[in-house]
């Protein structure tokens, strides 16, 4: 008897261990650990909640460090209940905003909704995952439990949200309907007994939130978590789509192999920890090998596999692999080609135009713009349809056609 129970304390030590690993915050270790000790003694797995606004439904990594922890506990044993804030997509969450949001439809909340649960279970066990619409219960409430809901919290806390008190010291409207936000998010937590909500660091208001208003009501507090935000391919500023500087989920396999290839060294230990599912031991052994001196190209490599294996069979996976050497380290590319040194800030094709005409490269803007609209560009072997994408590497290789070779680099 005594064996088994150090056999489970060191089980139980061992997930927190995976739950911690990467993790911003977490509030607060030892509810945790309660709660696993009650989960392994009653043998029920605990309710993990992530709570989705149906707003932005296109998936790249920067949203999948929630999720790949949400997997992770999955595979510990426990059960995901996603929520789609179809209800509180109506009001729009004001994380980050500086002004009220227009409200979705109810059509535009299910469309990005079903995308979004598509996308998910490109991460997510659907056997071990429950979908709910917070529409279920809250648009049950009647105004008697709206108002007990109000009274569970102040002016004076929520106005300890950022956002809301950036807006009144600017004299900026702030809808009395913004307010309930927050406060219907915690009322899922309170209808589905949470027991730990995950979230990226700006949700931090919001998941605090939960466990006040499960406390108030008499119900155990969920444990939160809180994952970092991560940077994306240009190493500062957040994986943002309108940034340019993401890694799709749905992105051709070699196209995402590329672009982990393309994260600055001091990242790769950030992506192991957000972006995959490596155990903490493996990546404290692989950052002890950098430290050593091994070539962070070569764990870069290695990193670019396992993200895209994630996404692709393994057949799909290595054949981006091969594609990555065969174009980008043996002989794809010219070894000679014109060079033009450029401001970094003119990073589109779009204003590459009066250069590449300069250098005679094309002979006017019109003729490139056709070959665009045409598929014959291709920027670092990709072709490219947009004149006003913009690019965060570095330097670019432009194709022209099939033989005009040019290299671009930003300063």
């Amino acid at each position: 008897m005594k064996t088994e129970r150090l056999h489970n304390r060191i089980e139980i030590e061992e997930q927190i261990r995976i739950i911690k690993k990467g993790a911003a915050e977490l509030i607060s270790e030892e509810e945790l650990r309660e709660k696993l000790v009650r989960s392994q003694k009653d043998n029920r797995p605990l309710i993990v909640k992530l709570g989705l606004d149906p707003s932005a439904p296109d998936i790249h990594l920067g949203h999948t460090v929630v999720l790949r922890k949400i997997k992770q506990m999955q595979d510990l044993g426990h059960h995901a209940v996603i929520i789609i804030g179809d209800f509180t997509g109506r009001i729009g969450d004001p994380t980050g905003k500086s002004k009220t949001r227009k409200p979705l439809s109810e059509e535009e909340v299910r469309q990005n909704a079903k995308t979004y649960t598509d996308q998910i279970f490109k991460i997510l066990d659907p056997r071990k995952t429950t979908v709910r619409f917070n529409s279920e219960w809250l648009s049950r409430l009647n105004f008697e439990e709206v108002i007990k809901l109000a009274a569970s919290t102040t002016v004076a806390r929520l106005l300890e949200r950022d956002e809301f008190m950036s807006r009144f010291k600017k004299n900026e409207s702030i809808g009395l309907h913004e307010f309930f936000y927050p406060l219907m998010q915690a009322y899922d937590s309170v209808e589905i007994n949470a027991d730990i909500e995950l979230g990226g660091t700006d949700q931090t208001f919001n998941i605090l939130m939960g466990r006040n208003l499960q406390g108030s009501v008499g119900k155990e507090r969920q444990v939160a978590i809180f994952m970092p935000i991560l940077e994306g391919l240009d190493g500062i500023e957040k994986m943002s789509k309108s940034l340019g500087n993401y890694i799709g989920i749905n992105e051709p396999a070699e196209v995402m192999f590329k672009k982990v290839m393309e994260i600055p060294d001091q990242l790769i230990i950030r992506y192991f920890e957000l972006v995959t599912d490596e155990h903490p031991d493996r990546i404290e052994k692989i950052k002890q090998q950098m430290e050593e001196g091994r070539n962070p190209r070569d764990v870069k490599l290695e990193l670019a596999s396992i993200i895209t294996g994630l996404y692709y069979s393994d057949e799909e996976s290595l054949w981006a692999e091969e594609y990555y050497h065969a174009v980008f380290t043996k002989g794809g590319l010219p070894e000679e080609m014109p060079e033009i040194t450029v401001e970094a800030e003119k990073n589109s094709l779009l204003e590459l135009i009066p250069f590449l005409v300069a250098e005679k490269i094309v002979a006017s803007g019109s003729e490139f713009r056709r070959l665009v609209q045409q598929g014959g560009v291709q920027v670092n072997q990709r072709k490219v349809e947009d004149l006003a994408e913009r690019f965060v590497e570095k330097e670019i290789v432009i194709k022209i056609g099939k033989k005009k070779f040019l290299k671009i680099i930003f300063v």
